[in-house]
């Protein structure tokens, strides 16, 4: 259950100090180092913290800085990686001011690793790069710094041109450390990880070439928590260059009699790591251990030796309140009861692991180094699979109720990792205690449907699905998505090109018609709803919703729209014709390399003759500027006009403005002050000159997070970049509309919309469909 292996909890900061003051320092900082090596991380934090009690007494600031450098230690391993960079950043503040020294690079060292865990790659690489240089100089020990960079590279990958190149600079860390650490831990670490990076790219030769190596350095080591991770990591690595092997039929390069030596090595391997967890009387360990004994046997499809090995290891993990492992083993425990046909127990295994994972959510980024989640491949499949569970044979009212708060779950799931911490609380609101007149459709992509939920005020919930093609490869894995919903996107936004009429260029809007909406048009009429509001899934997320065609109009000419992560929303309320005073800031100059906008003077210049407007334009509006505005008024509409991007990746979500870029993770920051004014929340948040990013069919993603992270009840943007001239005219009509008495926020913009659709110059949806609400539409 591994995505990558990271250093270990102890990576070589200074635990023996030989200048220690006094005796009792001394003792307390030896046994703090084998509390955490025994893997006791909580008592290892409180002998550390009376170390740095003692140096204080005896005045000696390097001792107690080097004892806050090991309770940074425990922190991490308790996956405390918040509280963690708080304290280290206290630290470097002092330390930098003080000459090069090993507690110096060892400092700078344990930020990096940090800030790596929490998702700041780039400020992380450049704290590591630093850390490096002053080893370098002083001639100590660069193994483990040069491992964390190989970890930062293997992870900075945006694209195949962009990850193969990350995986080459990885390999040349890795193979750096190997040669420049004494450090028998660090240079197993190091290997580990090369041999794991080669098994993921294929490199099966250089796999093979590398594992006599990582054997004998392992079989030297004493027993030790290190070693036991050491032998699970490589096991994990071992299965999965025997999967590889299979899935692609690599005969020449491993024959069978050598995977089904491979798949001994593992047994093993995971046979003497337990073993050694239990001589340690290391629990954590032993959970760890038998959980990945138990995966053996569930790769091996031996039902019950495996379902006795996960339970064995979830009645550890849970002894111990290790959640971060529990959560793996019950996830586990519910695949296995699903292969035995026993749905219902597989269901509240699956239940159970959706439960701890909200428990856990941001430090799911943050987690004790040996289990180290990809969301993508080890939290957001749980979700998928447990709907996918709730959705077969016919399923009840109960099970439609829990599937859409599975769906819910998953969407702020995905909010939380894409901002790295845990930001957001759900408070689940029915839709018709939300808006009698709309009505809210759930979807999500399975390895071989699209499901659909309708839910209508005061009526039982509806399901429909489509059957979809196998995947690209040619097999629906469990908790994948169909390669035929990537299609009608791709086709889709082909088509989304000006200069194209055809009718045939509609073809994947009606099938995006024939997949959300038509199975539903009679419920829809019957109740006579007037908005629709979507939580989508995965790059259904991307697609403007107001092009969907039925084969005579577009959805927009029959309903209003909005999106949403589900209807965990502000209270509503709606926005009267004297709530409108704007706040309006914008960029028409070329700034920072990006291109003029000049129909943004225009656009703000007519917003302010339909509405109360403050402007910043161009010189005027920068960070401090806006701060200054939005501290000393209260508006409820705030309208920016500028260049910004939203992408899947959090750190190129961004909003530009005359002297620098507002990143997404800021917007709270930057609006925490007009809380502390106690303003009205912010109603709406207009953003009419941003795309989403090239390429990133997630990037949506970034488009709710902008949404969320700035606090505003609904927010408008626009997927893609627009003609200046037909933005001025779009948000014209949309003000001039929103002062009508009784009009909702999403039907203003539906009325925009159409007044483009309906004009001779703008008709194609390329002008128009890229204004999507998200949030209150009310």
């Amino acid at each position: 259950m591994i995505a990558l292996q990271f250093p270990a909890a102890v990576i070589a900061l200074p635990v023996h100090l030989t200048d220690l003051p006094t005796s009792q320092a001394q003792t307390l900082n030896d046994e703090g180092a084998r509390q955490l090596a025994r893997g006791n991380a909580e008592a290892a934090l409180e002998n550390w913290k009376r170390a740095e009690a003692a140096y204080a007494k005896a005045g000696d600031e390097i001792g107690m800085l080097g004892s806050q450098l090991n309770q940074v230690q425990a922190l991490q391993a308790l996956g405390q990686y918040r509280r963690a960079r708080t304290f280290l950043e206290q630290i470097n503040t002092r330390l930098r001011t003080l000459p090069d020294s090993s507690l110096k690079a060892s400092s700078f060292r344990s930020l990096g690793i940090v800030l790596f865990r929490m998702g700041d790659l780039q400020e992380s690489r450049q704290i590591l790069q630093s850390s490096l240089a002053i080893s370098q100089r002083l001639n100590i020990d660069t193994g483990s710094t040069l491992l964390v960079l190989g970890n930062v590279a293997r992870t900075h990958k945006d694209d195949s041109k962009a990850e193969k190149m990350a995986n080459v600079e990885a390999i040349a860390f890795y193979r750096q450390a190997i040669a420049a650490t004494s450090d028998q831990i660090t240079q197993l670490q190091a290997q580990l990880n090369l041999f794991s990076l080669f098994v993921e790219t294929d490199q099966i030769p250089q796999a093979n070439s590398l594992l006599s190596e990582i054997q004998f350095l392992l079989a030297d080591l004493p027993p030790s928590r290190a070693t036991v991770y050491a032998q699970v990591n490589l096991a994990e690595s071992l299965m999965k260059l025997e999967e590889t092997a299979t899935q692609n039929g690599k005969e020449v390069q491993i024959t069978s009699q050598f995977k089904i030596s491979i798949l001994f090595s593992v047994a093993q391997l995971l046979a003497n790591a337990v073993q050694n967890a239990r001589d340690l009387n290391d629990l954590r360990a032993e959970a760890y251990a038998l959980g990945q004994l138990g995966h053996l046997y569930e790769k091996s499809r031996q039902w019950p030796e495996a379902e006795r090995l996960t339970k064995q290891a979830l009645r550890i993990a849970q002894s111990i309140q290790a959640d971060d492992i529990a959560v793996s083993w019950q996830w586990q425990l519910g695949r296995i009861l699903k292969q035995q046909g026993r749905t219902s127990e597989a269901i509240t295994a699956y239940h159970q692991a959706v439960g701890i994972l909200s428990v856990l959510r941001g430090d799911l980024v943050a987690i004790n180094p040996e289990v180290q989640f990809s969301f993508r491949e080890q939290v957001e499949p749980i979700y998928r699979q447990l709907v996918q569970l709730l959705l077969e044979n016919n399923p009840t009212q109960t099970d439609l109720k829990r599937a859409r708060s599975v769906i819910e779950a998953l969407q702020l799931a995905e909010l939380n990792n894409f901002f790295r911490e845990a930001c957001l609380d759900a408070k689940p609101q029915q839709i018709d205690q939300v808006d009698p007149n709309a009505a809210v459709i759930y979807s999500i992509i399975l390895p071989d449907r699209l499901a659909v939920i309708l839910s209508l005020p005061n009526q039982p919930l509806r399901y429909h699905f489509t059957p979809l093609a196998s995947n690209a490869a040619g097999k629906s894995d469990e908790g994948s998505q169909s390669s035929e919903v990537d299609h009608v996107f791709d086709d889709l936004f082909a088509t989304l090109n000006p200069f194209i009429t055809s009718q045939e260029a509609l073809r994947p809007h009606q099938q995006l018609y024939d997949w959300l909406i038509r199975p539903l048009e009679a419920d829809l009429t019957q109740s006579q709803v007037k908005t629709l509001v979507f939580v989508l899934d995965g790059v259904l997320q991307g697609i403007p919703l107001a092009t969907l065609h039925d084969g005579q109009q577009y959805l927009i000419e029959k309903y209003s729209l909005a999106l949403t992560p589900g209807l965990q929303l502000l209270p509503p309320r709606s926005l009267t014709p004297e709530q409108l005073g704007t706040l309006a800031g914008g960029l028409s100059e070329a700034r920072q390399g990006f291109s003029a906008l000049p129909g943004v003077a225009q656009e703000i210049q007519q917003i302010s003759t339909l509405v109360p407007t403050n402007i910043l334009l161009d010189q005027t509006f920068t960070r401090t500027q806006l701060i200054n505005k939005l501290e000393s008024v209260s508006f409820p509409i705030v309208h920016l006009a500028t260049h910004g991007q939203f992408s899947s990746q959090a750190e190129k979500t961004f909003l530009l403005t005359w002297d620098g870029q507002i990143k997404v993770q800021d917007l709270d920051q930057l609006l925490e002050m007009r809380d502390r004014q106690q303003h009205q929340p912010i109603e709406l948040l207009i953003l009419s000159a941003c795309q989403t990013a090239a390429g990133d069919k997630r990037a949506a993603l970034g488009l709710a997070g902008v949404a969320v992270r700035s606090g505003a009840r609904s927010t408008i943007a626009t997927l893609w970049s627009v003609q200046d001239s037909s933005t001025a005219e779009l948000m014209t009509q949309f003000y001039t509309a929103l002062k009508q008495p009784g009009i909702t926020r999403a039907e203003a913009l539906r009325q925009a919309q159409l007044s483009l659709l309906r004009s001779s110059n703008y008709q194609h949806p390329y002008y128009w469909s890229p204004f999507v609400l998200i949030g209150n539409w009310r």
